[in-house]
């Protein structure tokens, strides 16, 4: 099976770090995001992975050579250009994902219910508790997507199940995206797809959309083990306490401090008897 990734943008309040740092590149549980995305899709066989860079692609290449093949967006396309763009010549099924989820999303299921149903598409979806952030996605009894609410107000949701980033694709629909210019899958493509072949199915499982800095913190520490996790090369004053946390290389913590559920990117710095908590720093500072 192949795979398009999309690395798209993250929310304003993570800028300070992916303006410096690919976001395929940004740590999750002291190792790169696109890591434990590679990890997921090879385990569900995928053996091709299509990466869609908007900037920064050298730092990528560096770190993960050829296990995949890079497509680099000259200007920003939205969601469907950069599937267009990334899928341009697939002639099977793929699937596509957003960049900034982190999922055990059962794709192999997924796939087999896209197949059984003989669709052009297939949604994941995924409950949440606020669904005003996301997309909002209803379907009928044999699981055809009827409705898209994009971002409804708090309360007025029709559902709790979101778009959850993550389609099965056949090629045929690369045909709907115009060229030239930034499309949006989600309001450009999804509704033409309605009562055409657009299926969605709901999966359990982890699910954590990383954009914001509050789930970026949260992916991590789901992702440690228990405990914590800190990078060898850390330094940490025998008076300091680090608890649940996560402390990536060359980060040091002053004497008397105390940094609990925290993530340390590499090369932070926390000063002496400082107290933190649910906070992310670089080497810059508090990011949140």
């Amino acid at each position: 099976m192949i795979a398009v990734i999309l690395v798209g943008g993250f929310g304003t309040r993570l800028r300070p770090l992916t303006e410096r740092v690919p976001k395929a590149m940004l740590p999750i549980a002291n190792r790169p995001f696109l890591e434990h995305q590679l990890e997921h899709l090879a385990a569900h066989g995928v053996d091709r992975v299509i990466l869609s860079c908007g900037y920064q692609p050298d730092a990528i290449r560096a770190h993960f050579g050829d296990r995949v093949e890079y497509v680099v967006e000259d200007e920003p396309l939205g969601t469907g250009g950069a599937i267009a763009h990334a899928a341009r010549g697939l002639t099977e099924t793929f699937v596509a994902c957003n960049g900034d989820v982190l999922t055990d999303l059962d794709l192999t299921a997924l796939a087999a219910r896209h197949r059984e149903r003989g669709a052009r598409m297939t949604l994941a979806l995924h409950p949440v508790e606020d669904p005003s952030r996301y997309g909002v996605v209803v379907t009928d009894a044999a699981g055809a997507v009827t409705r898209f609410v994009e971002k409804p107000p708090p309360g007025t949701a029709p559902s709790d199940t979101i778009n959850a980033g993550t389609y099965v694709v056949e090629p045929d629909v690369l045909e709907l995206i115009p060229s030239g210019r930034a499309v949006s899958v989600e309001r450009e493509i999804f509704p033409q797809l309605v009562g055409g072949g657009l299926y969605a199915h709901a999966e359990p499982g982890r699910w954590r959309d990383i954009g914001t800095p509050e789930s970026y913190l949260a992916a991590n520490l789901e992702a440690m083990p228990p405990g914590g996790l800190v990078d060898p090369s850390a330094r940490i004053a025998p008076d300091a306490e680090v608890i649940d946390s996560v402390v990536g290389a060359g980060a040091e913590v002053g004497a008397g401090a105390r940094v609990h559920r925290c993530v340390l990117l590499p090369a932070a710095r926390i000063a002496n008897r400082a107290i933190l908590h649910n906070a992310v720093v670089d080497d810059g500072g508090p990011v949140w």
